[in-house]
């Protein structure tokens, strides 16, 4: 009716060479379908009737979507081409035991090599370029759920206290660390492209640069060829798959105070730490109970009878748990790790034998895949990003701060957490400090969350951020191999020489080994191991499922000795 009577006026406008404001609409509807409508004009009693325009194929409709099918195919050959060549590149890797030269390295040398190609061949580089939404949407949720279905919880919650102690505090030290450094150093004016007025943009870079993603040095620690110290690869692992959701929650919540015409003072600092407390908690409770709510209907259904259904719904669940938390504002990311952890201690168990394979393979092989993907695109984006403004000077700075902020948060967390730990062989020695702190990669969800950096300087943010990542994760994950060996973090080297030469000092004078710290020790964490042993096996898995006989003795629970005051 609205196009109609837009059309109407316009004819009386062009006869009667009047304002359309002075039209009046005085119409009433005689009829009206999909195909005509009738209007009466009350004021001429003239008759009008309005008929849509026909729309018929022509030639050059047909050529069109002929060409944008023809492009899209090509797209598909061409990435499926790319994504093989990268999958038979990391087996020659994995098989010849390249060590210096990480799967994730490989993705994104491809990545850069087809970039480059691009940009001199081809003029509609939309296919090539990274795309945040689909990073967040498509390719990051079976990354994470698969970390926390996969997850090995003896060793992840042998040392919670620690893994917490980096993944929270670390994280937020990171965070005002680096963007102080370089608020800083763009007010004394080494830094350009950074506004020099509002602090709050330097701490939302704080925020994005503190991900870490380690991929690369998982890869290399992960092989089973070089038995990499178990604390070391727990800590590691631990705090990789926290630490994103972490660092994406406090990015969003700066985003929130973020404006240019605002003044960073001291009122905005704890209300915006409030708000991201919140929103981590929030997020894990969504998490938790989405997870509790599917193992409850697995556990009190017969589907597993049907294993393809029970393989899809699950995958469905995955997804679900990842869009209500991003839809309610929260953490997807955090929602669907802990998601993930529930269902594997509950709802593994619920599955048929055949489900459970089929799971387990399919949610690692989709992962593998997209990391690839994630990878081979941050290689495309160094030609294909068209960042406007490159400051090396800040990518070399920012890269100096990264390292600086990661060691301001390493080796006091470390000390803090040794302070609380009871055996001395389980102590974080200063060697796996170093390794910690070289493990500290940057990867794609760094460079996603640039890529979503507000203001004029973003292009800057952007390159500064895709140079930190491809450096860490080339240079500092070819490094990997030979940094483990050099400080003695495999296992069957003899390490335990110096385990008490690294400790010397200020850390001395706080022992462990005082009476008070082992008696509370040893008593709050009985009165814990006690209480949720009981109340797992008696009330949860009799609701959701899981082993109700589980073999303590063999440390095959999630939650068995302890060794940490902070580990429950």
């Amino acid at each position: 009716l609205a196009k109609c009577f837009a059309d109407y006026n316009s004819m009386l406008y062009n006869a009667m060479n009047s304002s359309p404001s002075d039209v009046v609409y005085n119409a009433t509807i005689i009829k009206s379908n999909s195909s005509i409508t009738i209007i009466e004009d009350t004021s001429t009693n003239e008759t009008i009737v309005f008929a849509p325009p026909t729309l018929s194929p022509t030639v050059e409709n047909i050529d069109a979507a002929e060409e944008v099918h023809q492009f899209d195919a090509d797209a598909a050959l061409l990435l499926n081409i790319t994504l093989i060549c990268c999958t038979m590149l990391a087996y020659y890797v994995k098989k010849n035991k390249y060590y210096f030269l990480p799967e994730s390295a490989v993705a994104m040398l491809v990545g850069v090599v087809i970039g480059g190609i691009a940009r001199l061949s081809v003029t509609d580089l939309t296919l090539f370029s990274f795309s945040p939404e689909l990073f967040f949407f498509v390719l990051l949720p079976p990354i994470i759920f698969e970390a926390g279905y996969s997850l090995e919880k003896k060793g992840f919650f042998d040392n919670i206290g620690a893994i917490c102690l980096y993944t929270f505090g670390g994280t937020i030290i990171s965070a005002f660390a680096v963007g102080w450094l370089t608020f800083v150093f763009a007010q004394n004016g080494l830094i350009g492209h950074v506004d020099q007025d509002n602090a709050m943009e330097a701490l939302l870079f704080g925020a994005l640069i503190s991900a870490v993603d380690p991929v690369a040095t998982l890869s290399i620690m992960g092989s089973p060829e070089l038995q990499c110290d178990t604390l070391l690869y727990s800590l590691v692992f631990g705090e990789s798959v926290l630490n994103d959701a972490v660092a994406i929650v406090l990015f969003k919540t700066f985003h929130k105070y973020y404006n240019s015409e605002e003044i960073l003072d001291g009122s905005v600092i704890p209300a915006a730490l409030f708000s991201f407390f919140t929103m981590t908690v929030l997020s894990i409770f969504v998490g938790v109970s989405l997870g509790l709510l599917v193992s409850y209907i697995y556990k009190h259904t017969s589907i597993s009878e049907f294993p393809k259904l029970e393989a899809s719904l699950l995958y469905l669940f995955c997804y679900l748990c990842y869009a209500t938390a991003e839809a309610f504002g929260l953490s997807g990311i955090m929602a669907l790790f802990f998601n993930g952890v529930v269902l594997s201690h509950y709802n593994s168990y619920n599955l048929s034998t055949t489900a459970q394979t089929t799971t387990e393979q399919f949610f690692a092989t989709v992962a593998v895949t997209m990391e690839t993907i994630i990878f081979l695109y941050m290689g495309l984006s160094v030609f294909t990003g068209r960042f406007q403004n490159w400051d090396i000077m800040f990518s070399l700075l920012g890269l100096l701060f990264c390292l600086i902020a990661r060691a301001l948060n390493i080796f006091p967390l470390s000390l803090i957490a040794n302070c609380c730990r009871r055996k001395g062989e389980n102590r974080i020695s200063l060697k796996t400090q170093c390794v910690l702190w070289f493990a500290g990669l940057r990867g794609a969800i760094a460079f996603a969350l640039s890529m979503n950096m507000p203001g004029p300087n973003s292009d800057s943010y952007a390159s500064a951020t895709l140079f930190i990542c491809m450096f860490t994760t080339i240079v500092c994950g070819g490094f990997t191999e030979n940094i483990l060996t050099r400080f003695g973090m495999k296992q069957g080297l003899d390490n335990d020489d110096d385990a008490h030469d690294d400790f010397t000092g200020v850390e001395n004078l706080i022992s462990t080994e005082s009476p008070l710290a082992r008696r509370l020790s040893a008593d709050l964490q009985e009165r814990y191991r006690s209480f949720w042993h009981d109340f797992d096996d008696n009330y949860m898995k009799e609701l959701f499922g899981g082993d109700r006989v589980p073999d303590r003795q063999a440390g095959d629970y999630e939650l068995s000795e302890q060794n940490d005051l902070y580990d429950f």
